[in-house]
């Protein structure tokens, strides 16, 4: 069965016309504000004062678009209904947290330079980065779980190789795979608290940690998976959404070998080596390799994978015994 859809409605939304309509409102803002701006307002700051100045509505123009390029192009593929869901939502937090960013300066930078009539004194509030970072990631959350799978499913017609795992009662299979909690908090506290406070102490503000510690959480939960096989099938859950799901009925089988990250994937986390061949790569060892009728080949490093092999062969061989 292939799914006609290719354009996801939510993806539509927030990976598109959200960073168009932020674009357009730096430009009307900027339009409504002229008339208390300084014929030329500052664009660019060192670290005491402006050294690039602009026209208003020349600097809303560019602001609008780079907000549509580099925002805007990280973000629209969310609404690509067929492609990788991790993927999409990855790149809808990541499109609309630079997004965030850039409005938010915009914004802050008009309003410091409101009804003054020498730009060259003013300061940009560094804290409006961090701001900007924060209500980016949060709107893109917030898009990223209303994204949903279009991909194309095909039904497997003929049970599992008998040669494959089976195990005599299956139950349901739950492995936590990648960095563990006290893993995570250790990455965290290197990729993000650790340089943001560097940087806090260097600049003398807090707006660091707002940039630092949500990057440090996007990277943090790229190497943390659930993984979870169960009589409905298999299904990888990341950030507290499924970022792939396999359903029984699309199981051709599963078997179980030893994979190494980077030799057979080239690094770790969710990756993709060729078409429709992807891994939950988190660790050398023991991996649960997954075929669909569809074409696709899912690998999935875990302790569990001889268990998790097994329970999905015998669930796929009910499913055909029990349609």
């Amino acid at each position: 069965m292939k799914s006609s859809r290719v354009v996801d409605p939510a993806g539509a939304v927030f990976g598109l016309l959200l960073p168009v309509l932020a674009a357009l409102f730096g430009v009307v803002l900027t339009k409504i504000w002229e008339p208390r701006l300084p014929a030329e307002i500052a664009t660019h700051w060192t670290t005491t004062s402006p050294d690039g100045f602009a026209t208003p509505m020349s600097s809303a123009w560019t602001f609008a678009l780079v907000t549509v390029l580099f925002g805007g192009g990280c973000a629209a593929i969310a609404a690509l209904a067929q492609a990788m869901l991790m993927m999409r939502r990855t790149m809808l937090v990541v499109g609309l947290s630079v997004v965030g960013l850039i409005l938010t300066v915009q914004v802050v930078l008009l309003y410091v330079q409101l009804d003054i009539t020498d730009a060259a004194h003013t300061e940009l509030p560094l804290w409006s980065l961090g701001l900007g970072v924060v209500i980016g990631a949060v709107v893109g959350l917030l898009g990223a779980a209303l994204l949903r799978d279009y991909r194309p499913r095909v039904f497997a017609t003929s049970p599992p190789d008998p040669r494959l795992p089976r195990v005599d009662d299956p139950a349901t299979v739950a492995d936590t795979v990648g960095f563990g909690t006290v893993g995570s908090l250790v990455l965290l506290l290197l990729l993000g608290v650790a340089p943001a406070v560097a940087v806090c102490l260097l600049v003398d503000g807090w707006w660091p940690l707002a940039v630092f510690v949500p990057v440090g959480l996007l990277v943090v939960s790229l190497l943390r998976f659930r993984v979870i096989v169960d009589p409905s099938g298999i299904r990888v859950v990341n950030m507290g959404m499924t970022a792939l799901q396999y359903g029984v009925d699309e199981i051709e089988g599963a078997r179980v070998d030893v994979i190494k990250p980077f030799d057979d994937f080239g690094g770790w986390g969710l990756k993709v080596k060729g078409r429709r061949n992807y891994g939950v790569v988190t660790r050398s060892g023991p991996a649960v390799i997954v075929t669909t009728a569809c074409g696709d080949r899912l690998t999935v490093t875990s302790a569990r994978a001889e268990d998790m092999a097994g329970a999905l062969n015998t669930f796929a061989d009910r499913r055909l015994r029990h349609p």
